[in-house]
């Protein structure tokens, strides 16, 4: 290495390539006294001789650690191979690459086609052993430098994260205050649109349902409007990731998690590629602390949203379905009592009737392994049974229930009128603020107060437009009827019955109160044997005649029998009977 080495005219007949790099955008955006000194290279390549000078900043912002790719570097290895390359000026050797692969493969070609590189210390001739046993220690030396620093950066966060105290980014209904640290955020709009998402799960216990019913009374949700500072909000209209993430996150439960994501790194035309995004299961996060904060909900009542979560996807084994709806009243909840599968729900239609009637039945045995079936048998019969005992175990408390319901309408109804009520506060704050800007402007300056006004007249119309779904809201509550509860209390069955009541509500309600129903059929009695399993840990058994092959329901009732044989007695079939006179 020598730092006044005259360079051979040859290699000054090529041309000069100035290497720039920065490793982070940050660094791009705040040192630029050190892009500075890295251009002024330009003007060192020409006092070594240099006509023709290439300057490459392509890889500004960009790692030379491997993990991602640098199209300047790319560009640098393929003047190199052409044989283009008399010089590479770098402002040191670490900003060529931090890497052993990249850094000996440039290295090599460097020595084939004899070309130097120049940093604020010398130039070196990578074709001397001296010369290339110095960069190579060097090149060695900034990947352990890299690396060193790169350990104790993570194993100071994790210090951190395990006292709870990591300042990471957290989710939509929270804030880290700069003296209190954690906490819920400030803006009762927020926490009021997360608190309902919560509360309308355990009502409706699907996360499609929920989101369905939030945007049919048209509720807004909080967008960051800043990138990750979350400071500032823009309200649009609630979709379903909203509604999903904020279900599955356990910050709202008081916990801390810290790695719950990782980074994944495959080979990709012979260079790592890392992927990141990668979500962990939540027991094999790094750092997990429940109660660190205060939560939207207990952690109880987060574990029982992600089994209840788990069981609403399409074909999973464990736990009942929510209601969704259909002919079959017990569809998801039927276990077969002989090999332990759910029983599967088919639709039978005949000519002489306008619907089609659910059979329940388990042949997946029989699909899958060529066993015989275990059971079939009609769907009518075992769910007007099983709605028959329903009503018999809620009697009891029908009128508690009654009170309740009565209660949670009426708190619906208050919890849709402050969603309104503050989404108008909110649109008033805005239409001040934008007036006193307009008033604040220099009338003079006609494109910006132009600007300002357009902006003003905006705000003004979503006043309007809060004020007018405010008031139809109050219009629609001040309309509605409320149910008779205590009249449908004494009435169960005609309340079950009743024609605005949806095969899904049905569904949804049984599910509130039987964890699963265990089926068998008793081949020589010719009965079907159902075992409901309550919520709270009771049992109730049900026996009911399985009709032979071809068999149905369709009678004369005894009590019409009763009238056709006393009608007998006194006239003959070819006679009429006599009109009634009414």
């Amino acid at each position: 290495m020598m730092d006044g080495e005259i360079l051979p005219p040859a290699l000054l007949k090529r041309k000069a390539v100035v290497y720039i790099r920065q490793s982070t955008q940050v660094q791009v955006q705040v040192n630029l006294e050190s892009q500075r000194r890295q251009y002024e290279l330009v003007d060192e390549a020409r006092r070594r001789g240099f006509r023709d000078v290439e300057v490459i900043d392509d890889d500004l912002g960009r790692s030379a650690s491997g993990a991602v790719a640098r199209p300047g570097f790319e560009k640098l290895v393929a003047w190199l191979r052409a044989g283009d390359v008399g010089a590479v000026f770098c402002f040191d050797a670490s900003r060529l690459a931090r890497n052993g692969r990249d850094w000996h493969h440039l290295l090599e070609l460097c020595g084939l086609v004899e070309a130097r590189v120049i940093d604020l210390d010398g130039v070196y001739n990578p074709c001397r052993p001296n010369d290339r046993l110095l960069l190579g220690m060097k090149g060695s030396i900034s990947e352990f430098e890299l690396g060193v620093l790169r350990a104790r950066m993570l194993d100071a966060a994790r210090s951190k994260a395990r006292r709870g105290e990591l300042r990471i980014s957290v989710p939509i209904g929270y804030i880290w205050h700069r003296e209190i640290g954690l906490g819920l955020d400030p803006d009762a709009r927020v926490q009021i649109a997360t608190r309902l998402i919560f509360s309308r799960f355990r009502q409706l216990g699907s996360a499609r349902q929920v989101h369905l019913s939030l945007k049919a009374e048209g509720v807004h949700f909080p967008r960051p409007s800043d990138g990750k500072k979350m400071t500032s909000f823009e309200w649009v209209p609630i979709r379903y990731r909203n509604v999903i993430s904020i279900l599955k996150n356990p910050f709202y439960a008081g916990a801390y998690a810290y790695g719950k994501s990782e980074h994944r790194t495959e080979i990709v035309d012979g260079r790592a590629r890392k992927t990141y995004g990668h979500y962990r299961r939540l027991e094999d996060c790094e750092i997990l602390l429940r109660g660190h904060h205060e939560g939207y909900i207990d952690w109880a009542e987060f574990e029982r949203n992600q089994k209840q979560l788990a069981a609403n996807a399409y074909r999973c084994r464990d736990g009942a379905k929510s209601g969704r709806g259909g002919r079959a009243l017990l569809v998801g909840l039927l276990v077969c009592g002989r090999c332990g599968r759910r029983l599967t729900v088919n639709y039978t239609s005949h000519a002489s009737r306008h619907t089609s009637q659910p059979v329940y039945r388990c042949d997946r045995g029989s699909d899958m392994l060529g066993q015989r079936r275990c059971m079939m048998f009609g769907g009518l019969r075992v769910d007007k049974a099983v709605v028959r005992e329903l009503i018999r175990a809620v009697e009891p408390m029908a009128v508690e229930a009654s009170m309740a319901a009565e209660r949670k309408l009426m708190e619906r109804q208050a919890e849709q009128r402050r969603i309104i009520e503050l989404e108008l506060q909110q649109a008033r704050y805005d239409a001040s603020f934008a007036e006193r800007r307009y008033a604040a402007c220099d009338p003079d300056n006609r494109l910006i107060a132009a600007t300002l006004e357009k902006n003003w007249e905006a705000t003004l119309r979503r006043v309007r437009d809060c004020e007018a779904r405010l008031a139809a809201t109050a219009e629609a509550i001040a309309a509605t009827q409320t149910p008779d509860f205590a009249g449908l209390a004494e009435d169960l069955d005609a309340a079950w019955k009743a024609p605005d009541v949806t095969m899904r509500a049905r569904q949804q309600l049984l599910r509130t109160l039987v964890n699963e129903i265990t089926a068998d059929i008793d081949d020589e009695a010719r009965e079907i044997i159902l075992v409901i399993h309550w919520k709270g840990g009771q049992h109730s058994e049900l026996r009911l005649r399985k009709p032979q092959s071809g068999g149905h329901d369709c009678k004369t009732p005894d009590d019409a029998l009763a009238v056709i044989r006393s009608m007998a007695a006194r006239w003959s079939d070819e006679t009429s009977p006599p009109p009634s006179t009414a």
